[in-house]
C-alpha cells in the first residue's frame, strides 16, 4: 500500500501537536500550505514537515 500524501486538517494537527481550530488559524494566515479538494481542506505532508522545519529554524535564530 502506498503512502498517504494528503492528510485531513484533524490529522496533520495532530502529527504536528496542535488543535485543529488552531491549526486552521495558521492556514488561513498562510503559515500552512493546504488544498481545498472539493468541500475538504487538505494539508501535504511535505508541508506538515516543511512548517515544523520553519519552527525550527525560527527558534534556533533565537539562541
Amino acid at each position: 500500500m502506498s503512502e498517504v500524501l494528503l492528510l485531513k486538517v484533524s490529522e496533520a494537527a495532530r502529527r504536528i501537536g496542535l488543535g485543529r481550530s488552531f491549526t486552521y488559524q495558521l492556514i488561513r494566515r498562510g503559515e500552512l500550505r493546504s488544498v481545498k479538494i472539493g468541500g475538504s481542506r487538505r494539508v501535504a505532508v511535505a508541508d506538515v514537515e516543511e512548517f515544523v522545519l520553519r519552527l525550527r529554524e525560527s527558534a534556533e535564530d533565537l539562541d
